[in-house]
């Protein structure tokens, strides 16, 4: 089995997992993607080749994680709580390690050495931000306890990580030594910030040279931005400082200077923060579903017993590191500037939810040499992974119970139909200018599209609303016949426009497609033919058509015969847009919005034969721009009259903005 392979795979089986948790919210997402990985893990594959070694492990998935949550913080919030993370990163870190590891020490002293103690206690110290609000998504957390727990996670990662390594390096050495160990911890420690600051300085330097010289050049900065968590990273370990540490310490100084950038190429920056939120979420699924692919073979390695008591033991390092938490902030060690300080410590204990960095660490466990006095690495991994599904558990449970569920005072139904009202207006505004009606259909159709890729429709009562308004539009034909308005043989030609587009939009535009390239097929056979069995007839007739005269006769007489069925169109279309305004309820009102736009469709393909030559440009971004502010203006209005509450206007505004940035770009030369 192939490293790709293997990588594909578990990308596959993240992505799948996202899918259910999107379909079942019911479970935090870290669960669904254990449970994947278990179930991959029974398919008739070897699992045992999917095995990263720890050193890869950290530098292509824990380093891109920290980087991406350092240059998600505000420096100014991190200045302001210098004390709190220093007492929640450090100091909790080190009285957590020291208070197990011994605890470990003295309860079981015939399994654990001190170096093993300390090791293990480093490993499941580590909190996980994002395993907390995958537990948290659905439920108002307080302000302050949740600064706390992403200020804790950003920062501990790496004490947990310097503890690790120094137990780890006294395992196999044997030897350790006070004074030596508090040097290295401070190098490591302060030498991996101040070695991640000025890379993350150097490098975005460089990229701001490169956007000031070459204006948006998103192709070399954006993986320039991807790539610097990795040559961070590479470089600090190489030099013996924390890889961790420095490439949050670049990810802070990334969003310190991004506020110089965030507007010198607004379309970089959205390309990375969506690119960076991407990565993020499958790097973190990635890590729970290899936990899920590596818990049976565990599992299947250890007695029934042992198991057992692995649980247990588990149990009870869960509850010691929540103690710990709990009187720390009880006893106001950290100042969390609580209103509740018995609430807040409870759940400050309850946020210490462990996952990415605990299991990498984990997995980072040296195969050690087996004795009486040293507990195997699987046993080790198996009472990891056991404290990371305690945590997730209870958090689980807990959380919904002691927490009010978040709620908008709006519903999705609301949203879009504030949304297709919003459109609407947008749209009959662009519609009322009789000038560039070429460059205006499409800036329609692009708008029309807000409305309709959102939402599911009842496809039973859209074809009842789509016939009824054909209906209508024949009638509105009929009557311009007999009033003289239009000729027999434009009424035929326009009845039949009124048929395609009835095959075309219904349930069998298959069929219509398939029909069309039959026909197609068949002319160029009969031409094929032609060719060659009568060519002197072939030629005179390509001559004939190559004739400049006729060929401009042919365009003005073809330009007459659109221009006449727009005309139509136009007043045909009155009639319609009556009829949809009559007819539209709370109900319907998504199923109304594909009607029209079907209709805006074929405006679209009248009025590209309004006027030669492409479309401009320029004409069409200045269409879209006040479009869209149109839609923010009317947003504005809706919410200044009571109509929306200020927290839907912010959802539509929002919306609104991302569509315009897709819009404009799309019209890009």
């Amino acid at each position: 089995m192939t490293t790709v392979y293997i990588v594909g795979l578990l990308l596959i089986t993240v992505v799948a997992a996202n899918i259910v948790h999107l379909l079942w919210p019911i479970l935090p997402l870290a669960i669904y993607q254990i449970l994947a990985g278990i179930m991959l893990s029974i398919l008739p594959i070897d699992t045992h080749a999917i095995v990263l070694k720890p050193e890869l492990f950290m530098l292509l998935i824990i380093a891109p994680l920290m980087f991406n949550d350092g240059q998600n913080v505000s420096f100014r919030q991190l200045a302001q709580n210098v004390r709190q993370i220093l007492s929640m990163a450090v100091g909790l870190a080190i009285v957590t390690v020291i208070l197990v590891g011994g605890g470990l020490k003295l309860a079981l002293p015939q399994h654990f050495t001190y170096a093993l103690a300390f090791m293990l206690a480093a490993i499941i110290t580590p909190t996980d931000a994002v395993a907390v609000k995958s537990l948290t998504n659905n439920v108002e957390m307080p302000k302050n306890v949740n600064e706390t727990l992403e200020y804790e996670s950003l920062f501990n990662d790496a004490s947990g990580l310097v503890l690790f390594s120094l137990a780890t390096s006294t395992l196999t050495s044997g030897e350790f030594s006070i004074g030596h160990g508090v040097l290295v911890f401070l190098y490591v420690f302060f030498g991996g910030i101040l070695f991640g600051a000025l890379m993350g300085w150097m490098l975005i330097a460089l990229r701001t040279t490169l956007m000031r010289t070459h204006v948006d050049i998103g192709s070399i900065v954006i993986p320039i931005n991807v790539m610097t968590p990795f040559a961070v990273y590479w470089l600090a370990e190489e030099i013996h400082l924390s890889g961790i540490l420095a490439v949050v310490a670049a990810g802070i100084v990334h969003s310190i200077l991004y506020d110089q950038l965030r507007l010198t190429s607004s379309r970089v920056q959205n390309a990375t923060t969506t690119l960076w939120s991407i990565i993020a979420s499958l790097l973190n699924g990635f890590v729970f579903v290899l936990l899920g692919v590596m818990l049976p073979e565990v599992v299947s390695q250890t007695l029934a017993a042992t198991i057992l008591k692995l649980a247990l033991l588990g149990l009870g390092l869960y509850l010691a590191l929540g103690l710990i938490r709990y009187l720390w902030a009880r006893f106001k060690l950290v100042d969390m500037h609580s209103d509740n300080i018995n609430r807040d410590s409870l759940l400050l204990a309850l946020g210490g939810v462990h996952g990415t960095i605990t299991l990498a660490m984990a997995f980072s466990i040296p195969v050690l040499t087996e004795s009486a006095h040293l507990a195997t690495r699987n046993q080790l991994i198996l009472l990891a992974a056991i404290v990371i599904l305690i945590s997730l558990t209870v958090g689980t449970l807990a959380f919904p119970r002691l927490l009010p569920a978040k709620t908008k005072n709006y519903t999705n139904d609301e949203f879009q139909d504030q949304l297709i009202h919003t459109v609407q207006y947008a749209i009959d505004e662009l519609s009322e200018s009789p000038d560039h009606k070429k460059e205006q259909a499409l800036v329609i159709d692009q708008l029309s599209s807000q409305m309709t890729l959102t939402f599911k429709i009842n496809r039973n009562v859209y074809d009842r609303l789509a016939s009824q308004a054909r209906g209508v539009e024949m009638q509105t034909l009929a009557e311009l016949r007999e009033n003289g308005v239009v000729t027999a043989k434009e009424e035929q030609v326009y009845d039949r426009m009124i048929g395609r587009d009835a095959l075309m939009h219904s349930q069998h535009g298959l069929f219509a497609f398939l029909r069309i390239w039959h026909y197609r097929l068949k002319w160029k056979r009969l031409s094929h033919k032609l060719h060659k069995h009568h060519p002197q007839t072939f030629n005179e007739m390509q001559k004939l058509y190559s004739n400049k005269a006729l060929q401009d006769k042919s365009k003005a007489v073809r330009q007459q015969y659109f221009d006449r069925l727009e005309s139509i169109f136009s007043m045909t279309m009155a009639d319609v847009n009556e009829f949809l305004d009559e007819v539209q309820t709370p109900d319907n009102v998504h199923e109304v919005a594909m009607v029209r736009r079907m209709y805006l469709n074929r405006q679209q393909t009248l009025d590209r034969f309004h006027s030669r030559g492409e479309m401009d440009t320029n004409i069409l971004r200045t269409l879209a721009i006040k479009a869209f502010q149109d839609e923010h203006s009317y947003v504005q209005q809706q919410a200044a009259a009571g109509v929306i509450s200020s927290e839907l206007a912010n959802a539509l505004n929002e919306h609104i903005s991302n569509d315009q940035l897709v819009c404009i770009q799309s019209f890009e030369d």
